[in-house]
């Protein structure tokens, strides 16, 4: 059954608007110095967990405008579904994990443009930073739209998808990235691309990776509890 005008109204706002916020800043951070650096390092943008939330979002979020558009394409729904437990989890255990860190641990989130680590006394500053609605636009704009996405206009998921779907997408992408963030850092002479992975030993990044997996997944088992 297709949304009333309003309502249907409110969903291509949301959703074009933060595809738009979401691709501007992106494409703004490509022309800041910043992407010289990250340009140089094997895995690029893509070493950034930020950056991968950051396009799986902007896919779900486009996926939801063709739908506001076409609502009668009802192929695009279970994709938007699968990409929407991905996604969500993702961007908010981006957001819990890189905003306090700015707030209160600035070294151990933002890179200084050397080999060191930031927490070296011997980096150099300014620490690399990004203009506010920038940062905003990349690590709170895409948990923002998501969550308000889900509450207002998805149904909640069943038991047995948070269950199996849920669990294993969490497990899955955690393994992944964690694999991926070691083989970037191996090829960028041990640096990643968070000062707290590069000032810690394996077994306390390990430590992390989990606790990242498990903050995803209970944020989204929660989210979707209180869903009405």
């Amino acid at each position: 059954m297709a949304s009333p005008p309003p309502f249907r109204t409110a969903r291509i706002l949301l959703h074009s608007a933060a595809a738009a916020i979401m691709i501007s800043g992106y494409h703004n951070l490509t022309k800041l110095p910043i992407n010289a650096f990250i340009s140089t390092q094997y895995g690029g943008h893509l070493q950034y967990l930020t950056i991968q939330g950051l396009f799986i979002t902007c896919a779900t979020t486009l996926i939801s405008l063709l739908m506001d558009l076409f609502p009668s394409v009802n192929a695009l729904k279970p994709l938007k579904r699968i990409l929407l437990i991905i996604a969500m989890p993702l961007s908010i255990t981006i957001s819990s994990i890189y905003w306090p860190l700015l707030l209160l641990a600035t070294q151990l989130i933002l890179q200084n443009g050397s080999g060191e680590p930031s927490s070296s006394p011997h980096a150099p500053q300014p620490l690399l930073r990004i203009p506010l609605p920038m940062d905003l636009s990349l690590h709170a704009v895409p948990a923002l739209t998501l969550l308000a996405d889900f509450l207002l206009f998805e149904k909640k998921y069943t038991r047995k998808e948070i269950r199996y779907g849920g669990t294993g997408i969490s497990v899955v992408y955690t393994v992944f990235y964690a694999w991926w963030v070691e083989r970037c850092a191996g090829f960028n002479g041990g640096r990643f691309p968070y000062p707290f992975l590069t000032d810690n030993p394996f077994e306390i990044r390990l430590a992390i990776y989990v606790g990242a997996g498990m903050l995803a997944f209970s944020s989204f088992w929660l989210i979707n509890r209180v869903h009405a």
